[in-house]
């Protein structure tokens, strides 16, 4: 059976998700340092993330600046 695993590489800034064992036959870079891997098949197996801490750090706080910015807008309402 196929677990979901995630690893980190410190040193080079590398995020590694795994959805699925199978063999990586391919891979799709579907934004500068995001790709995604793919089996034979064409299924996603895995996604690797370059400059990670930069990509989630930048995620997380458009996500939190956003909310901020709703619940602004529901105050005013």
């Amino acid at each position: 059976m196929n677990k979901t695993r995630l690893a980190y590489f410190e040193e080079d800034d590398v995020l590694h998700l795994v959805v699925s064992d199978d063999e990586e036959a391919g891979s799709v870079e579907v934004s500068p340092n995001i790709t995604t891997e793919l089996n034979n098949r064409g299924e996603l197996i895995g996604i690797e993330i370059l400059g990670a801490s930069t990509f989630i750090r930048d995620s997380v706080l458009e996500s939190v600046h956003a909310k901020i910015l709703d619940l602004a807008k529901a105050k005013t309402a």
